[in-house]
């Protein structure tokens, strides 16, 4: 969250979804306390539990979606911004790319590390975290079916999609260097391609 995200104007519950949703990114499930995200969020303990009773399982779900929302942003961003699927598949990389170096390479994927440090503990941290990866793949996969893709083929290749940009967002964010976000949107671009109707 951004300094100038903390303002009147938006509302108590939003700065505290907003503050753990960037705690979760960079500390993790395990790493992030109650106290550290009121404190970030500029609300009292009080505020905390009351708008999210379930406690710190119901809050990060709640901060799960939200980044859900924001990764689906730059994903209709980078996807929207041309004619030519190949050219936005390169597109959205780079808006990733861009995003990561922006933030120090400390924000990458909004889920990854919450995900992986909750599976099989927290189901209704799982249930966010299923639904945010169906919502990604949903949006790639309509992108894919306008360009002309079979539904079988769209499906799958938006599955694809999804799992690559996260391996190199991951893969840029330890190297802390854009290439591998560009190197993958190369290559998903060429694989695409692939599938594109002929003239």
């Amino acid at each position: 969250m951004k300094t100038a995200e903390k303002t009147s104007s938006v509302g108590t519950r939003e700065r505290i979804v907003r503050a753990t949703s960037r705690l979760l990114q960079r500390q993790g499930y395990e790493g992030t306390g109650i106290k550290q995200i009121s404190r970030e969020a500029e609300a009292t303990l009080g505020s905390v539990y009351h708008f999210f009773p379930g406690g710190k399982q119901e809050l990060a779900a709640e901060a799960i979606r939200h980044g859900d929302q924001e990764f689906a942003v730059i994903l209709r961003a980078g996807l929207g911004s041309a004619e030519d699927l190949t050219a936005a598949v390169t597109t959205c990389t780079t808006l990733l790319a861009r995003e990561l170096r922006g933030s120090d390479w400390q924000d990458g994927c909004p889920i990854t590390t919450t995900a992986l440090e909750t599976v099989g503990r927290a189901p209704v941290i799982e249930q966010a975290v299923t639904e945010a990866f169906a919502n990604w793949q949903a949006i790639v996969e309509e992108r894919l079916r306008t360009a002309g893709i079979g539904a079988e083929d769209a499906r799958e290749l938006a599955g694809t999609v999804i799992n690559t940009l996260e391996g190199a967002e991951l893969a840029a964010q330890v190297a802390r260097s854009e290439e591998p976000l560009h190197i993958a949107g190369r290559h998903l671009a060429r694989l695409l391609a692939t599938y594109l109707p002929q003239d």
